[in-house]
Protein backbone atom coordinates (compact mmCIF):
# COMPACT_ATOMS: atom_id res chain seq x y z
CA UNK A 1 0.00 0.00 0.00
CA UNK A 2 1.00 3.64 -0.71
CA UNK A 3 0.44 6.45 0.91
CA UNK A 4 0.07 10.38 -0.11
CA UNK A 5 0.11 13.07 2.27
CA UNK A 6 -0.94 16.13 1.02
CA UNK A 7 -0.25 18.72 3.14
CA UNK A 8 -2.23 22.19 2.68
CA UNK A 9 -0.86 24.83 4.72
CA UNK A 10 -3.07 26.84 6.57
CA UNK A 11 -6.87 25.80 5.64
CA UNK A 12 -9.56 25.11 8.25
CA UNK A 13 -13.42 24.86 8.47
CA UNK A 14 -15.48 28.10 8.03
CA UNK A 15 -18.59 28.82 7.85
CA UNK A 16 -20.69 27.57 5.18
CA UNK A 17 -21.27 31.14 3.47
CA UNK A 18 -20.08 32.48 0.18
CA UNK A 19 -19.72 35.69 1.32
CA UNK A 20 -17.55 35.41 4.21
CA UNK A 21 -15.27 31.73 3.44
CA UNK A 22 -13.38 31.55 -0.25
CA UNK A 23 -13.70 27.52 0.20
CA UNK A 24 -17.05 28.66 -0.50
CA UNK A 25 -17.10 31.30 -2.83
CA UNK A 26 -15.28 29.04 -5.11
CA UNK A 27 -16.83 26.60 -7.06
CA UNK A 28 -13.95 23.97 -6.86
CA UNK A 29 -16.11 21.59 -8.94
CA UNK A 30 -13.63 18.48 -8.34
CA UNK A 31 -13.83 19.18 -4.91
CA UNK A 32 -17.48 19.03 -4.61
CA UNK A 33 -18.08 16.11 -6.29
CA UNK A 34 -15.91 14.53 -4.42
CA UNK A 35 -17.91 15.35 -1.50
CA UNK A 36 -21.41 14.68 -2.87
CA UNK A 37 -21.89 18.34 -3.63
CA UNK A 38 -21.10 19.97 0.11
CA UNK A 39 -18.15 22.20 0.50
CA UNK A 40 -14.95 22.01 2.78
CA UNK A 41 -16.70 23.99 5.40
CA UNK A 42 -18.07 23.58 9.19
CA UNK A 43 -20.45 21.27 9.80
CA UNK A 44 -20.30 19.02 6.42
CA UNK A 45 -17.71 16.43 8.36
CA UNK A 46 -18.41 13.38 9.01
CA UNK A 47 -19.17 12.73 5.79
CA UNK A 48 -18.70 9.26 3.67
CA UNK A 49 -18.99 9.37 0.48
CA UNK A 50 -18.26 6.87 -2.99
CA UNK A 51 -14.23 7.91 -2.51
CA UNK A 52 -14.11 9.99 0.44
CA UNK A 53 -13.93 10.30 3.75
CA UNK A 54 -13.72 13.80 5.51
CA UNK A 55 -13.13 14.38 9.55
CA UNK A 56 -12.94 17.26 11.19
CA UNK A 57 -9.49 17.75 13.56
CA UNK A 58 -8.78 19.60 16.77
CA UNK A 59 -5.67 22.02 16.22
CA UNK A 60 -5.75 23.73 19.47
CA UNK A 61 -5.13 20.24 21.30
CA UNK A 62 -6.08 21.97 24.59
CA UNK A 63 -3.18 24.53 24.42
CA UNK A 64 -4.10 28.27 25.09
CA UNK A 65 -4.11 30.32 22.00
CA UNK A 66 -4.05 30.53 18.18
CA UNK A 67 -2.21 26.94 16.37
CA UNK A 68 0.86 28.01 14.85
CA UNK A 69 2.42 26.18 12.00
CA UNK A 70 5.60 24.85 13.46
CA UNK A 71 4.15 23.39 16.31
CA UNK A 72 1.01 22.60 14.22
CA UNK A 73 3.54 20.33 11.48
CA UNK A 74 5.07 18.71 14.09
CA UNK A 75 1.87 17.25 16.23
CA UNK A 76 1.14 15.89 12.56
CA UNK A 77 4.33 14.14 11.83
CA UNK A 78 5.17 13.03 15.37
CA UNK A 79 2.13 11.69 16.65
CA UNK A 80 2.88 14.45 20.09
CA UNK A 81 0.73 17.41 20.91
CA UNK A 82 3.81 19.09 20.36
CA UNK A 83 2.28 22.81 21.38
CA UNK A 84 1.73 21.15 24.76
CA UNK A 85 5.05 19.64 24.86
CA UNK A 86 7.01 22.82 24.77
CA UNK A 87 4.30 25.31 26.49
CA UNK A 88 2.50 26.89 23.79
CA UNK A 89 1.54 27.15 19.68
CA UNK A 90 4.62 28.40 18.09
CA UNK A 91 5.86 29.15 14.89
CA UNK A 92 6.32 29.70 11.95
CA UNK A 93 9.71 28.00 11.74
CA UNK A 94 10.76 25.39 14.63
CA UNK A 95 12.25 27.01 17.54
CA UNK A 96 14.68 24.91 19.49
CA UNK A 97 12.28 22.80 21.51
CA UNK A 98 10.52 22.14 18.57
CA UNK A 99 13.41 21.03 16.84
CA UNK A 100 14.27 18.73 19.77
CA UNK A 101 11.05 16.68 19.45
CA UNK A 102 10.78 16.20 15.49
CA UNK A 103 14.43 14.66 16.08
CA UNK A 104 12.99 11.95 18.55
CA UNK A 105 10.99 10.62 15.88
CA UNK A 106 8.60 11.59 12.83
CA UNK A 107 6.57 9.93 10.28
CA UNK A 108 9.71 9.95 7.60
CA UNK A 109 12.02 8.67 10.36
CA UNK A 110 9.74 5.94 11.84
CA UNK A 111 9.45 4.77 7.84
CA UNK A 112 12.95 5.16 6.66
CA UNK A 113 14.21 3.26 9.89
CA UNK A 114 12.02 0.40 9.23
CA UNK A 115 12.68 -0.39 5.64
CA UNK A 116 9.91 1.44 4.05
CA UNK A 117 10.78 4.25 1.43
CA UNK A 118 9.23 8.15 2.38
CA UNK A 119 10.01 10.91 0.46
CA UNK A 120 9.22 14.39 -0.02
CA UNK A 121 8.23 15.42 -3.67
CA UNK A 122 8.71 19.33 -3.42
CA UNK A 123 11.63 20.44 -5.20
CA UNK A 124 13.77 23.56 -3.66
CA UNK A 125 15.37 26.26 -6.08
CA UNK A 126 18.85 26.61 -5.36
CA UNK A 127 18.59 29.95 -3.81
CA UNK A 128 16.90 28.12 -0.74
CA UNK A 129 19.86 25.64 -0.27
CA UNK A 130 22.00 28.14 -0.16
CA UNK A 131 20.31 30.11 2.09
CA UNK A 132 19.76 27.15 4.95
CA UNK A 133 23.84 26.94 4.83
CA UNK A 134 24.60 30.03 5.15
CA UNK A 135 22.32 29.94 8.57
CA UNK A 136 20.38 33.16 6.70
CA UNK A 137 17.15 30.92 6.65
CA UNK A 138 15.79 27.45 9.22
CA UNK A 139 14.14 24.62 7.52
CA UNK A 140 10.63 24.90 8.42
CA UNK A 141 9.15 21.81 10.13
CA UNK A 142 8.46 19.23 7.41
CA UNK A 143 12.07 19.53 5.63
CA UNK A 144 13.41 19.51 8.74
CA UNK A 145 11.87 16.07 9.53
CA UNK A 146 12.35 14.89 5.98
CA UNK A 147 16.22 15.84 6.68
CA UNK A 148 16.40 14.05 10.24
CA UNK A 149 15.43 10.84 8.72
CA UNK A 150 18.13 11.40 6.25
CA UNK A 151 16.10 11.94 2.86
CA UNK A 152 17.60 13.88 0.17
CA UNK A 153 15.60 17.28 -0.20
CA UNK A 154 14.69 17.86 -3.95
CA UNK A 155 16.61 20.49 -5.89
CA UNK A 156 16.49 22.23 -8.92
CA UNK A 157 18.07 18.74 -10.33
CA UNK A 158 15.25 17.02 -9.86
CA UNK A 159 12.31 19.31 -10.73
CA UNK A 160 14.14 19.76 -14.36
CA UNK A 161 14.47 15.84 -14.57
CA UNK A 162 10.96 15.58 -14.07
CA UNK A 163 11.45 13.92 -10.21
CA UNK A 164 9.69 16.45 -8.55
CA UNK A 165 7.26 19.58 -8.76
CA UNK A 166 7.38 23.14 -7.98
CA UNK A 167 5.53 24.50 -4.43
CA UNK A 168 2.67 25.68 -6.90
CA UNK A 169 2.46 22.50 -8.80
CA UNK A 170 2.88 23.73 -11.95
CA UNK A 171 6.64 24.95 -11.83
CA UNK A 172 4.99 28.73 -13.33
CA UNK A 173 6.73 29.97 -10.45
CA UNK A 174 9.91 28.53 -11.25
CA UNK A 175 9.72 30.43 -14.87
CA UNK A 176 8.15 33.58 -13.78
CA UNK A 177 9.39 34.87 -10.19
CA UNK A 178 13.17 32.55 -10.81
CA UNK A 179 13.93 33.58 -14.49
CA UNK A 180 14.18 29.50 -15.13
CA UNK A 181 13.01 29.74 -18.13
CA UNK A 182 14.07 26.69 -19.42
CA UNK A 183 11.82 24.64 -16.21
CA UNK A 184 9.01 22.03 -17.00
CA UNK A 185 5.83 23.61 -17.14
CA UNK A 186 2.52 21.98 -16.42
CA UNK A 187 -0.99 22.76 -16.72
CA UNK A 188 -2.79 22.17 -13.21
CA UNK A 189 -4.15 18.56 -14.30
CA UNK A 190 -1.12 17.78 -15.48
CA UNK A 191 0.43 19.02 -12.52
CA UNK A 192 -1.83 16.45 -10.44
CA UNK A 193 -1.38 13.10 -12.61
CA UNK A 194 2.68 13.76 -12.48
CA UNK A 195 2.03 13.91 -8.92
CA UNK A 196 0.46 10.49 -8.75
CA UNK A 197 3.21 9.07 -10.89
CA UNK A 198 5.50 10.37 -8.25
CA UNK A 199 4.32 8.63 -5.84
CA UNK A 200 5.72 4.93 -7.51
CA UNK A 201 8.03 3.45 -5.30
CA UNK A 202 7.52 4.90 -2.32
CA UNK A 203 5.35 3.86 0.89
CA UNK A 204 4.84 7.29 1.75
CA UNK A 205 4.80 10.30 -0.14
CA UNK A 206 4.30 13.95 1.49
CA UNK A 207 3.70 16.86 -0.49
CA UNK A 208 3.65 20.72 0.90
CA UNK A 209 1.60 23.42 -0.41
CA UNK A 210 2.32 26.40 1.51
CA UNK A 211 0.63 29.00 -1.07
CA UNK A 212 -2.58 28.43 0.90
CA UNK A 213 -1.13 30.16 4.21
CA UNK A 214 0.30 33.22 2.66
CA UNK A 215 -2.83 33.50 0.51
CA UNK A 216 -4.84 33.79 4.03
CA UNK A 217 -2.47 36.03 5.69
CA UNK A 218 -2.46 38.28 2.46
CA UNK A 219 -6.40 39.04 2.98
CA UNK A 220 -7.20 39.08 -1.30
CA UNK A 221 -10.72 37.53 -1.81
CA UNK A 222 -9.37 37.26 -5.30
CA UNK A 223 -5.97 35.87 -5.20
CA UNK A 224 -7.53 33.18 -2.46
CA UNK A 225 -10.25 32.23 -4.70
CA UNK A 226 -7.83 32.34 -7.79
CA UNK A 227 -5.62 29.69 -6.06
CA UNK A 228 -8.48 27.41 -4.72
CA UNK A 229 -9.42 27.01 -8.46
CA UNK A 230 -5.81 26.43 -9.19
CA UNK A 231 -5.84 23.45 -6.63
CA UNK A 232 -9.04 22.25 -7.37
CA UNK A 233 -7.97 21.97 -11.26
CA UNK A 234 -4.68 20.19 -10.08
CA UNK A 235 -6.71 17.80 -7.58
CA UNK A 236 -8.91 16.42 -10.69
CA UNK A 237 -5.88 15.40 -12.61
CA UNK A 238 -4.79 13.79 -9.14
CA UNK A 239 -7.93 11.89 -9.02
CA UNK A 240 -8.26 10.84 -12.86
CA UNK A 241 -4.89 9.54 -11.40
CA UNK A 242 -5.12 7.56 -8.74
CA UNK A 243 -6.16 4.60 -7.92
CA UNK A 244 -8.25 3.95 -4.92
CA UNK A 245 -7.13 0.22 -3.98
CA UNK A 246 -3.81 1.41 -4.49
CA UNK A 247 -3.82 3.28 -0.92
CA UNK A 248 -4.93 6.11 0.63
CA UNK A 249 -4.24 10.15 -0.28
CA UNK A 250 -5.03 12.28 2.75
CA UNK A 251 -5.46 16.27 2.50
CA UNK A 252 -4.91 18.10 6.06
CA UNK A 253 -3.39 21.06 7.52
CA UNK A 254 -1.70 22.34 10.61
CA UNK A 255 -4.62 25.49 11.40
CA UNK A 256 -7.49 27.62 10.20
CA UNK A 257 -6.41 30.97 8.13
CA UNK A 258 -7.96 30.71 4.17
CA UNK A 259 -11.26 30.10 5.51
CA UNK A 260 -10.85 33.23 7.00
CA UNK A 261 -10.05 36.46 5.06
CA UNK A 262 -11.18 38.93 7.65
CA UNK A 263 -8.24 38.23 10.00
CA UNK A 264 -4.74 37.98 8.86
CA UNK A 265 -3.95 35.93 12.14
CA UNK A 266 -4.58 31.99 12.15
CA UNK A 267 -8.14 30.70 13.67
CA UNK A 268 -8.96 28.17 16.04
CA UNK A 269 -10.98 26.70 13.63
CA UNK A 270 -11.30 22.63 12.99
CA UNK A 271 -9.45 21.56 10.29
CA UNK A 272 -10.62 19.36 7.90
CA UNK A 273 -8.92 15.53 7.22
CA UNK A 274 -9.84 14.46 3.72
CA UNK A 275 -8.64 10.93 2.71
CA UNK A 276 -9.34 9.64 -0.53
CA UNK A 277 -9.02 5.40 -1.57
CA UNK A 278 -10.95 2.55 -1.17
CA UNK A 279 -13.32 2.36 1.62
CA UNK A 280 -12.11 -0.16 3.44
CA UNK A 281 -8.77 1.40 3.70
CA UNK A 282 -10.17 5.03 4.80
CA UNK A 283 -12.51 3.89 7.25
CA UNK A 284 -9.58 1.56 9.35
CA UNK A 285 -7.74 4.80 8.82
CA UNK A 286 -10.08 7.43 10.64
CA UNK A 287 -11.54 5.23 13.26
CA UNK A 288 -9.53 7.25 15.68
CA UNK A 289 -9.03 10.41 14.33
CA UNK A 290 -9.86 13.51 16.44
CA UNK A 291 -6.61 15.40 16.70
CA UNK A 292 -3.66 16.87 14.41
CA UNK A 293 -1.56 14.47 17.14
CA UNK A 294 -3.48 10.98 15.58
CA UNK A 295 -2.22 11.38 11.68
CA UNK A 296 1.15 9.98 12.48
CA UNK A 297 -0.53 6.98 13.95
CA UNK A 298 -3.58 6.09 11.87
CA UNK A 299 -1.02 6.20 8.85
CA UNK A 300 1.84 3.91 10.51
CA UNK A 301 -0.66 1.16 11.42
CA UNK A 302 -0.47 0.03 7.96
CA UNK A 303 3.37 -0.25 8.08
CA UNK A 304 4.29 -3.43 10.15
CA UNK A 305 7.58 -3.05 11.93
CA UNK A 306 7.00 1.48 11.79
CA UNK A 307 7.08 2.79 15.42
CA UNK A 308 7.71 6.42 16.66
Amino acid sequence: MKFLFLFMDGVGLGVDDPLLNPLVAEEMPNLKALLDGNHLAAGIPPLETRRASLRALDAVMEVLGLPQSATGQASLLTGKNVSDLVGKHYGPKPNRAVRDVLAEGTLFSALTEAGYRAGLLNAYPDQYFKAISSGRRLYSAIPQAVANAGILLNGQVELFAGKALSADFTGEGWRDRLGLATVPVYSPGEAGAKMVELTNGLDLAFFEFWPSDYAGHRQNWDDARALLAHFDRMLGGLLSAWEDQSGLVLITSDHGNLEALDTRRHTANLVPALVIGAPELRQQFVQNLQTLADVAPAILQFYPGARL
